[in-house]
């Protein structure tokens, strides 16, 4: 009889485990694992109306789970041969112009390789920068309330006036 740590060890085998090619397909026969949120870990709320937020629906599965997509869809290929991308005299001869414009301007160029690859800063966020408060409507309830601002203002504009309509008031104001 073996005992279990035997048996562990002859059901290891580390050369065939360490070059095992086998992995575990996602379901819905993904490649690899799901790696989206859980529904309690989702924080994309849409509004239900009424000031209320609801969870919004979870995504589709993409059409082309299970299948690898080829570097040429990835990545954009060359369209023609290497160096081949010759400028023409009257090109040659406006590039030159712009420069020498460019250099009497005083401006610089960012021509040698170690300026080219700088990390370019990220544009830093005001510290008192609110974020606008989520209203909680609808899209149609914030027209609805944007319309009925709008005519309350339009009929305070016509009292002030002491116009009946709006096509007195546009009369008055385009016939100078």
């Amino acid at each position: 009889m073996k005992s279990f740590a035997q048996f562990c060890t002859e059901a290891y085998d580390a050369s065939v485990m360490g070059s095992s090619q086998i992995r575990r397909s996602g379901e819905g026969g993904r490649i690899g694992p799901d790696r989206r949120r859980t529904e309690p870990e989702k924080r994309r709320v849409k509004a239900a109306g009424g000031g209320q937020t609801a969870p919004a629906k979870p995504y589709k599965p993409r059409k082309d789970i299970g299948v690898n997509r080829p570097r040429s869809e990835r990545e954009q290929q060359p369209e023609q041969e290497r160096g081949s991308a010759q400028l023409t005299a009257k090109e040659a001869q406006r590039k030159a112009y712009l420069e020498r414009k460019a250099r009497e301007r005083g401006e610089t160029q960012a021509t040698s390789a170690s300026e080219l690859l700088k990390k370019k800063k990220k544009p830093t966020v005001s510290p008192d920068y609110k974020p606008a408060k989520k209203s909680g409507m609808t899209p149609s309830e914030r027209n609805k309330q944007t319309r009925k601002g709008e005519a309350l203002l339009r009929d305070l504009v016509l009292q002030a006036t002491g116009k009946k309509s709006e096509k007195e008031l546009k009369h008055r104001y385009t016939s100078r």
